[in-house]
């Protein structure tokens, strides 16, 4: 699976300071499940684009599941090995830490300012509805660009194929847009390949710091991104309808009171949030 991420801001190669990743070099990560290869197959003033590709070694996963031996066939036929899933955002979080949390010692004002970028995926899996990929993507202020092709093009009464290339275009800053792919994109694929625990809540809500509280899709982000666990989904909810009511509140109340508010000692895992918004509406 590949991850393309381009810029022309100029000069472009300062893309190399965000991703933490020199553009005249190789880089190259060894992971559980596989391994990572990032270079730039284009690097000048005018452009340049950061390429990840992640090769899934297809035996290695099964050997790690050696319990699981009386579905051995399942596991080396399917396909986690080409297209873009949970390993994706894992191989994201190993190799791009840094990166996803917006820091840049050399250019710390570039982290933070929206610049012209363009993502690709591919192959992407979409399971769900054919509109799927532009309710989640584009609220987020993206132009969206989805090529599918058939199945197979000697059955065309098959139909398409749930894999896509997917193009996103906007002006933002790159931590938006790798924290959008990094949850999005298993959002998408829908099978996790890891036990989902209340970690991954506390993931989503910090990738979606700022975004996914306002996002029209978001309950549907949480189930699929929490494989359905309806406990963890419902709190994930709870959280984030508290903090889009905190930014309503922000928006109306005054000074004095938001400086009260924000004065008080906020402990997510006792839900004072709701209270934090209380407290506003009521100012």
């Amino acid at each position: 699976m590949l991850l393309t991420i381009s810029t022309t801001h100029r000069p472009a190669t300062d893309l190399g300071y965000l991703l933490h990743k020199n553009p005249e070099n190789v880089h190259e990560a060894k992971l559980a499940f596989g391994s990572t290869h990032m270079f730039y197959p284009e690097a000048s003033d005018e452009r340049c684009t950061f390429a990840l590709l992640l090769d899934i070694d297809p035996i290695g996963l099964v050997r790690r599941r050696q319990k699981h031996a009386d579905r051995t066939l399942e596991h080396y036929v399917n396909d986690r090995p080409y297209a873009a899933s949970s390993f994706l955002s894992v191989a994201m979080a190993r190799t791009l830490r840094t990166a996803l949390s917006g820091k840049s010692n050399e250019r710390p004002e570039l982290a933070e300012t929206a610049i012209p970028l363009t993502a690709t995926i591919t192959p992407l899996p979409c399971r769900g509805s054919a509109t799927l990929v532009d309710e989640l993507f584009a609220p987020l202020g993206y132009d969206v660009t989805v090529e599918t092709t058939q199945l197979d093009a000697h059955f065309p009464d098959w139909g398409e194929s749930p894999y896509v290339h997917l193009t996103l275009k906007a002006t933002c800053r790159l931590k938006d847009l790798l924290n959008h792919i990094y949850v999005l994109v298993p959002v998408l694929d829908r099978r996790k390949h890891y036990y989902v625990s209340r970690d991954e809540l506390e993931k989503l809500l910090a990738k979606g710091e700022g975004w996914l509280a306002n996002h029209p899709a978001k309950e549907l982000i949480a189930k699929r991104y929490l494989k359905y666990r309806g406990s963890l989904a419902a709190e994930a909810m709870a959280r984030l309808v508290a903090e889009e009511d905190i930014a309503d509140a922000l928006d109306d109340a005054p000074k004095d009171a938001i400086e009260e508010a924000l004065e008080q000692p906020l402990r997510l895992h006792d839900m004072r949030l709701d209270r934090v918004a209380e407290v506003l509406k009521e100012a």
